[in-house]
């Protein structure tokens, strides 16, 4: 492990009694688990756990993984509620208008106008495109579509996005 870690799913809980773990994922990128990715599971108090995947599956929108030498229940059952993890050096080249979580997460949502519409707390991945959930102040969550008739600006480096709402998005 070199730097700083990134999140990349959760393991919620075990599946079955082979070994495997259902994880709620917090990444667009499937490869992170293909067998032989090497992943760290992290919990606050305990030291980080390096595993390597060897066996990736989808059932019922959750991602299933087995890793090298974890091959019973009892080995992956402490592994429950910890987060599993990516090292820095791992994170792929992104394309333009490619983000990382981590960097839209926190990032606070103007108008082109300047009025401040909220905070995006958490990214949805439904299907074509993410949509981007933003706390407001006093109101209802917004989801904001990632698309380019919307997202208008991003600078993960300010926290600062800029939108051009199409008609209702707010209401």
């Amino acid at each position: 492990m070199s730097g700083q870690m990134f999140n990349v799913g959760k393991v919620i809980n075990t599946h079955g009694i082979k070994g495997e773990v259902k994880v709620h994922r917090i990444t667009d990128f499937d490869e992170r688990f293909q067998p032989g990715q090497l992943l760290y599971w992290v919990i606050e108090g305990k030291d980080p756990v390096e595993l390597k995947v060897a066996s990736h599956r989808v059932h019922k929108g959750f991602d299933l993984l087995t890793f090298e030498d974890h091959s019973t229940i009892n080995d992956v059952e402490r592994y429950k509620n910890g987060m599993l993890m990516i090292d820095e050096q791992e994170q792929a080249e992104l394309g333009e208008h490619e983000f990382y979580f981590h960097e839209i997460i926190g990032c606070h949502v103007y108008l082109s106008s300047g009025e401040e519409i909220g905070e995006i707390k958490e990214i949805l991945t439904p299907g074509a495109n993410d949509v981007w959930v933003v706390k407001c102040q006093g109101k209802p969550d917004v989801l904001i579509p990632y698309i380019g008739e919307v997202v208008k600006e991003v600078h993960p480096e300010k926290q600062q996005v800029i939108i051009d709402p199409i008609e209702g998005l707010l209401d």
